[in-house]
């Protein structure tokens, strides 16, 4: 490693352990298992579009019982929600011992929220006649998630959320970092979830964007996305040591509603900042989680995008192979299997059918083992060209 990065100073924006509910399982263990082994967290299932069944990364854990939460909080995106939360728990509580007058933000991403719950109820209003006896719109209110964990955890600090599609919970990380910059918050839980439903299921599909057989991203016989379903917190601080959120950048490239920019100069664009922010250059750069959608769009954005900053790219892969594209969820559950990669020194391997395309700028598409990791950067890009890149680094 350069010279220049052993004396850089830390950042000072602390990433503790992720709390992470996925398809590839609720604990730390489970999850980096399946991770660094490449395994595939899909199933089949049409219970979203009957008549065609699809892969999809769906979350099997069982999950808290809402039945006795007040009924706007009750939705599948808020049990996962507090699945994670159990799971994040031991953190918060020793955080909250040693500062017992903390001020704890919360910001999280999600772009369904508990659309899921109000789908079924319409179902029974059209069978009924009336909408069902605990029906709450709220559930599906954006700001239904934020508001759940903070009546959850009885917090009264900055609370918000951000839905800007597929880079909401990669944005929900960066804003918490402004607010412990700002000096707002001397803790944020940042994060974001996602249930599936049959909204984006079919929304997708109606774009001709779901492949009918796992996704194979940067593969030429791509052809769509995997849909899935997650929760990823962080409890983020601005504690010296550890992994630090080190840098993010945001940029829009306002081209198309759904398409990205096909030159990839706005996701570049990210990148680069997120790096600057960091004072970390390109080679440096020792992991990159791909968006990897397996479309056959973004696949080739990304690849120039990539190709076109990194003289050399590092070893890169597109975990949405394993789970699924999580949607607003997926930019912090990607950043929580970043952290799982510095903390362990592994690399997750690209899974696909390794048919390559000859119309991508060519990329070290990772194979998996120990790697000496220090830096990882993220990608997230979404509707709207909204892209956001974010750079976790190493620092003990």
């Amino acid at each position: 490693m350069p010279s220049s990065m052993t004396s850089r100073p830390a950042s000072g924006f602390r990433l503790y352990p992720p709390a992470v509910v996925c398809p590839l399982g609720d604990d730390a263990e489970t999850i980096a298992e399946h991770l660094f082994a490449g395994q595939r967290g899909l199933t089949i299932s049409d219970a979203f579009t009957p008549g065609r069944p699809l892969p999809l990364g769906r979350v099997t854990t069982l999950l808290p019982n809402a039945s006795d939460w007040p009924a706007a909080h009750r939705s599948r995106n808020n049990r996962l929600l507090a699945a994670a939360l159990e799971r994040l728990a031991p953190t918060l509580e020793a955080f909250r011992a040693r500062h017992p007058q903390a001020t704890i933000g919360v910001v999280l991403g999600t772009s369904t929220s508990g659309i899921g719950e109000t789908e079924h109820a319409l179902a029974e209003r059209n069978d009924n006649g009336d909408w069902p006896a605990d029906f709450h719109y709220q559930r599906q209110e954006i700001g239904s998630p934020t508001a759940f964990v903070a009546h959850y955890l009885e917090l009264s600090g900055p609370a918000y959320t951000l839905s800007t599609a597929c880079s909401s919970s990669a944005k929900a990380l960066a804003s918490a970092r402004r607010l412990l910059a700002s000096g707002a918050c001397d803790a944020v839980i940042a994060g974001g979830a996602d249930s599936l439903c049959r909204l984006t299921v079919s929304g997708f599909s109606s774009l001709e964007a779901v492949s009918d057989a796992p996704c194979q991203p940067f593969s030429g016989s791509r052809s769509g996305i995997n849909l899935g379903e997650g929760a990823a917190l962080f409890l983020m601080t601005g504690e010296p040591g550890g992994i630090q959120l080190a840098g993010y950048g945001e940029t829009s490239d306002a081209y198309h509603i759904s398409a990205p920019h096909p030159d990839g100069m706005g996701a570049k664009a990210a990148m680069r900042a997120a790096l600057d922010m960091a004072s970390i250059q390109p080679g440096d750069v020792d992991y990159l989680n791909l968006h990897g959608t397996a479309t056959i769009q973004n696949d080739l954005m990304e690849a120039r995008a990539v190709t076109s900053l990194f003289e050399t790219p590092p070893p890169c892969s597109s975990t949405k192979s394993l789970t699924g594209h999580t949607l607003g969820a997926c930019g912090a559950l990607e950043a929580a299997f970043c952290w799982m990669s510095l903390d362990a020194g592994r690399l997750p391997p690209a899974v696909s059918d390794g048919e390559p395309d000859p119309a991508l700028a060519p990329l070290p598409l990772s194979s998996g083992g120990t790697a000496r990791l220090r830096c990882a950067l993220t990608n997230a890009f979404a509707f709207g060209g909204n892209n956001i890149a974010l750079l976790l680094e190493k620092t003990s």
